[in-house]
Protein backbone atom coordinates (compact mmCIF):
# COMPACT_ATOMS: atom_id res chain seq x y z
CA UNK A 1 0.00 0.00 0.00
CA UNK A 2 1.65 3.45 -1.41
CA UNK A 3 2.25 6.07 1.57
CA UNK A 4 0.09 8.50 0.67
CA UNK A 5 -3.41 8.56 -1.11
CA UNK A 6 -2.59 7.95 -4.64
CA UNK A 7 -4.64 7.19 -7.57
CA UNK A 8 -5.86 3.54 -7.22
CA UNK A 9 -4.91 1.29 -9.86
CA UNK A 10 -2.26 3.05 -11.34
CA UNK A 11 1.38 1.14 -10.68
CA UNK A 12 4.86 2.55 -10.34
CA UNK A 13 5.33 5.89 -11.42
CA UNK A 14 2.01 6.55 -12.78
CA UNK A 15 -0.22 6.56 -9.48
CA UNK A 16 1.95 9.97 -8.03
CA UNK A 17 1.96 11.08 -11.35
CA UNK A 18 -1.35 11.26 -11.58
CA UNK A 19 -1.74 12.36 -7.68
CA UNK A 20 0.32 15.78 -9.30
CA UNK A 21 -0.04 16.19 -12.88
CA UNK A 22 1.87 19.67 -12.08
CA UNK A 23 5.12 17.53 -11.50
CA UNK A 24 4.88 14.77 -14.02
CA UNK A 25 4.70 17.07 -16.85
CA UNK A 26 7.63 18.48 -16.43
CA UNK A 27 9.53 14.80 -15.66
CA UNK A 28 7.95 13.23 -18.73
CA UNK A 29 9.29 15.90 -21.08
CA UNK A 30 12.92 15.26 -19.41
CA UNK A 31 12.44 11.51 -20.23
CA UNK A 32 11.21 12.03 -23.18
CA UNK A 33 14.12 14.11 -24.55
CA UNK A 34 16.90 11.51 -22.87
CA UNK A 35 14.95 8.43 -24.24
CA UNK A 36 13.52 9.33 -27.18
CA UNK A 37 14.72 12.03 -28.75
CA UNK A 38 17.29 12.65 -31.82
CA UNK A 39 20.69 10.78 -30.51
CA UNK A 40 23.51 8.81 -31.53
CA UNK A 41 22.81 6.11 -28.77
CA UNK A 42 19.56 4.45 -30.41
CA UNK A 43 16.48 4.22 -28.04
CA UNK A 44 17.05 0.78 -27.01
CA UNK A 45 20.64 1.49 -25.71
CA UNK A 46 19.13 4.20 -23.81
CA UNK A 47 16.15 2.26 -22.50
CA UNK A 48 18.77 -0.25 -21.60
CA UNK A 49 21.12 2.65 -19.30
CA UNK A 50 17.65 3.37 -17.67
CA UNK A 51 16.85 -0.55 -17.16
CA UNK A 52 20.45 -1.45 -15.67
CA UNK A 53 20.36 1.62 -13.40
CA UNK A 54 16.63 0.85 -12.22
CA UNK A 55 17.95 -2.34 -11.07
CA UNK A 56 21.05 -1.38 -9.28
CA UNK A 57 18.52 0.75 -7.16
CA UNK A 58 16.30 -2.44 -7.23
CA UNK A 59 13.37 -0.68 -8.31
CA UNK A 60 11.17 -3.41 -9.58
CA UNK A 61 8.36 -1.28 -11.69
CA UNK A 62 11.06 1.11 -13.35
CA UNK A 63 13.86 -1.76 -14.01
CA UNK A 64 10.93 -4.25 -15.78
CA UNK A 65 8.66 -1.05 -17.80
CA UNK A 66 11.86 0.42 -19.34
CA UNK A 67 13.46 -3.14 -19.34
CA UNK A 68 10.12 -4.15 -21.41
CA UNK A 69 10.51 -0.90 -23.62
CA UNK A 70 14.48 -2.20 -24.59
CA UNK A 71 13.47 -5.29 -25.26
CA UNK A 72 11.15 -4.10 -27.74
CA UNK A 73 13.35 -1.69 -29.67
CA UNK A 74 16.43 -4.35 -28.79
CA UNK A 75 14.13 -7.24 -30.53
CA UNK A 76 15.85 -9.25 -27.48
CA UNK A 77 14.02 -11.81 -25.15
CA UNK A 78 13.91 -11.17 -21.41
CA UNK A 79 16.51 -13.31 -20.70
CA UNK A 80 19.20 -10.88 -22.85
CA UNK A 81 17.77 -7.75 -20.74
CA UNK A 82 18.13 -9.98 -17.56
CA UNK A 83 21.83 -11.13 -18.78
CA UNK A 84 22.95 -7.35 -19.03
CA UNK A 85 21.81 -6.26 -15.44
CA UNK A 86 23.35 -8.91 -13.63
CA UNK A 87 26.88 -8.88 -15.37
CA UNK A 88 26.69 -6.57 -18.73
CA UNK A 89 30.68 -7.15 -19.42
CA UNK A 90 29.55 -10.91 -20.40
CA UNK A 91 26.82 -10.35 -22.91
CA UNK A 92 27.23 -9.19 -26.57
CA UNK A 93 26.60 -5.48 -26.06
CA UNK A 94 29.72 -3.04 -28.07
CA UNK A 95 32.07 -2.24 -26.27
CA UNK A 96 31.03 1.47 -25.55
CA UNK A 97 27.96 0.76 -24.25
CA UNK A 98 29.91 -1.31 -22.38
CA UNK A 99 32.06 1.75 -20.80
CA UNK A 100 28.57 3.73 -20.96
CA UNK A 101 27.08 1.30 -18.55
CA UNK A 102 30.26 1.25 -16.33
CA UNK A 103 30.03 5.05 -15.88
CA UNK A 104 25.69 4.87 -15.39
CA UNK A 105 26.39 1.84 -12.53
CA UNK A 106 29.05 4.90 -10.58
CA UNK A 107 26.73 7.49 -11.53
CA UNK A 108 24.22 5.91 -9.25
CA UNK A 109 26.64 4.86 -6.35
CA UNK A 110 27.48 8.96 -6.41
CA UNK A 111 28.92 11.05 -9.53
CA UNK A 112 32.20 11.39 -8.04
CA UNK A 113 32.34 7.93 -8.34
CA UNK A 114 32.81 8.86 -12.10
CA UNK A 115 36.77 8.44 -13.23
CA UNK A 116 38.62 10.15 -15.63
CA UNK A 117 39.59 6.74 -16.88
CA UNK A 118 36.13 5.07 -17.30
CA UNK A 119 35.48 8.45 -19.53
CA UNK A 120 38.71 7.75 -21.34
CA UNK A 121 37.78 4.68 -22.07
CA UNK A 122 34.38 4.98 -23.31
CA UNK A 123 35.61 7.42 -25.51
CA UNK A 124 38.31 5.18 -26.54
CA UNK A 125 35.51 2.91 -27.48
CA UNK A 126 33.50 5.68 -29.25
CA UNK A 127 31.31 7.70 -27.07
CA UNK A 128 30.31 10.93 -27.93
CA UNK A 129 30.60 14.38 -25.24
CA UNK A 130 26.83 14.28 -26.02
CA UNK A 131 26.48 10.58 -25.12
CA UNK A 132 28.62 10.48 -21.90
CA UNK A 133 26.70 13.51 -21.03
CA UNK A 134 23.20 11.51 -21.96
CA UNK A 135 24.31 8.77 -19.73
CA UNK A 136 25.42 10.45 -17.05
CA UNK A 137 22.16 12.18 -16.69
CA UNK A 138 19.46 9.19 -17.52
CA UNK A 139 21.73 7.75 -14.54
CA UNK A 140 20.75 10.50 -12.10
CA UNK A 141 17.01 11.27 -14.09
CA UNK A 142 16.56 7.23 -13.11
CA UNK A 143 17.77 7.33 -9.53
CA UNK A 144 15.39 10.19 -8.76
CA UNK A 145 12.44 8.48 -10.95
CA UNK A 146 13.56 5.11 -8.59
CA UNK A 147 13.66 6.98 -5.41
CA UNK A 148 10.06 8.67 -6.53
CA UNK A 149 8.49 5.28 -7.30
CA UNK A 150 9.95 3.49 -4.03
CA UNK A 151 9.98 6.47 -1.60
CA UNK A 152 6.28 6.71 -2.05
CA UNK A 153 5.28 2.60 -1.69
CA UNK A 154 4.26 2.51 -4.99
CA UNK A 155 2.78 -0.86 -5.99
CA UNK A 156 4.13 -3.18 -9.34
CA UNK A 157 2.58 -6.10 -10.77
CA UNK A 158 4.93 -8.91 -10.47
CA UNK A 159 4.29 -10.44 -13.36
CA UNK A 160 7.03 -9.38 -15.79
CA UNK A 161 5.61 -10.56 -19.13
CA UNK A 162 2.80 -7.56 -18.33
CA UNK A 163 5.94 -5.25 -18.68
CA UNK A 164 7.01 -6.95 -22.13
CA UNK A 165 3.57 -6.66 -23.38
CA UNK A 166 3.21 -2.99 -22.69
CA UNK A 167 6.79 -1.77 -24.09
CA UNK A 168 5.91 -1.68 -27.49
CA UNK A 169 3.06 0.50 -26.92
CA UNK A 170 4.71 2.92 -24.48
CA UNK A 171 7.72 2.64 -27.14
CA UNK A 172 5.01 3.85 -29.58
CA UNK A 173 3.39 6.48 -27.62
CA UNK A 174 6.31 8.05 -25.62
CA UNK A 175 6.27 10.07 -22.12
CA UNK A 176 4.76 13.07 -23.28
CA UNK A 177 1.42 11.99 -24.09
CA UNK A 178 0.33 9.01 -23.07
CA UNK A 179 -2.67 8.41 -21.01
CA UNK A 180 -1.70 7.82 -16.85
CA UNK A 181 -4.91 5.97 -16.74
CA UNK A 182 -3.86 3.26 -19.12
Amino acid sequence: MAHINLPEGLPGIRGPMAFRPETAKPLNQLAEVLLRSENSLTRGERELIATYVSSLNDCFFCQNAHGGIAQHYLQCDMSYIDAVKKDFQSTSISEKLKSLLAIAGSVQKGGKHVTPEQIAQAKFFGATDIEIHDTVLIAAAFCMFNRYVDGLGTWAPQDRNIYVARGPRRAEEGYINFDLYK
